[in-house]
């Protein structure tokens, strides 16, 4: 389709990077993707009428790629901190509001958003309920993620998928891998989607110089648990460098992990994370990020043309959409669709 979006000459540039792994190997997203890469697998048709109804809904319906937004930031970095920037999101019908009016394919909340509003907006767009939390309220601060409720009530509530975060790498991983396993088996059995935020949490795991949280080969490794755990749809971070496993001296590599899977470029690195969920069969969508102001629009439009470039399904964008009039909110989230119903913007 031809396309009014304006980009910065930095966002540009990316348009023509041809990645390290050839697109050949990756499971596009696509108007087929359900069909190419769901239908053949375990998935019961009600979990395909769950993943049907986020994938079609929004102004991306039908075209294999999802804008999600997520508001779960209340319980983990506190109400006031979140919505002090724009305190009309302490009401939670407006998080729905924005969803709803900026195109979404889903909003992605707490038990207690959703708790308040279902019954008005259950039947408007798609619900992703995030079952755990990490609470932030000890102190000192631990970092744990922990049930807030059960599957059954956000079955109960109307949900559509249910999602949740492993911290990958932390003491509690074991714990969380298990419980998280379960809970998503109970929500396929009910016929729900799953949706799994990937991410890793170690102290250990942040140098002087360089934070491998956003590591290619870490984040890669975890989006592969996370399929092996169940997700549908797998959330992570843009990765930001690589080399991970070799600088902290563990895990498994191989060579040819760092210098014929990727390269230091950032469509290469989300490459790489694609190749981890099983070659794109599962879906890759990167994080929006925290909002940093008058650059929040070309950050979130750099952030989805290297996920789609890479082959990845979409953005989760939160923060940069709410800590910000809802106008602006709206406008935002249009822009970062706009990325995935852009023509001239390819598989790398």
């Amino acid at each position: 389709m031809a396309s009014t979006l304006v980009l910065s000459p930095e966002n540009e540039a990316l348009l023509t990077y041809q990645a390290r792994v050839g697109r050949e190997l990756i499971h596009a997203p696509g108007p087929d993707f359900m069909d190419r890469c769901f239908v053949p697998g375990s998935r019961t048709p009600q979990v395909l009428r769950s993943l049907g109804a986020i994938y079609n809904h929004g102004r991306l319906s039908g075209t294999g790629y999802l804008s999600i937004l997520p508001v779960d930031q209340g319980i983990e970095h506190t109400a006031g901190a979140s919505f002090g920037p724009n305190p009309m999101y302490f009401d939670p019908e407006n998080i729905l509001r924005l969803a709803v009016e900026g195109g979404c394919n889903a909003v992605a909340t707490t038990f207690g958003t959703f708790g308040t509003v279902a019954r008005k907006y259950a039947h408007k767009i798609p619900f992703l309920v995030k079952i755990n939390h990490n609470e932030l309220m000890t102190f000192p601060n631990k970092y744990d993620q922990i049930l807030f409720g059960s599957v059954r009530q956000a079955w109960d509530m109307g949900a559509t998928a249910v999602g949740a975060t492993v911290y990958f790498g932390s003491s509690e991983s074991n714990r969380q891998i298990q419980e998280i396993s379960a809970a998503f088996e109970e929500a396929h059995a009910l016929g729900m989607a799953t949706v799994l935020w990937c991410y890793i949490r170690n102290n250990s795991f942040k140098t002087n110089d360089k934070d491998f949280h956003v590591a290619a080969d870490l984040t890669g490794q975890a989006n592969h648990l996370g399929v092996t755990m169940g997700a549908d749809i797998i959330k992570q971070k843009l990765p930001e460098n690589n080399g991970g496993f070799p600088a902290l001296k563990f895990g498994k590599t191989f060579p040819a992990m760092y210098d014929q899977l990727s390269t230091d470029h950032p469509i290469d690195l989300t490459r790489y994370q694609v190749l981890n969920c099983y070659a794109g069969r599962i879906g890759l969508i990167n994080s929006g990020g925290e909002s940093r102001g008058a650059t929040d629009r070309e950050e979130a439009l750099r952030t989805a043309i290297i996920n789609k470039r890479a082959g990845g399904q979409g953005l989760i964008s939160g923060r940069k959409a709410f800590q910000r009039p809802f106008a602006e909110g709206v406008e935002l989230l249009n822009a970062i669709q706009d990325v995935y119903l852009d023509s001239r913007i390819t598989l790398a």
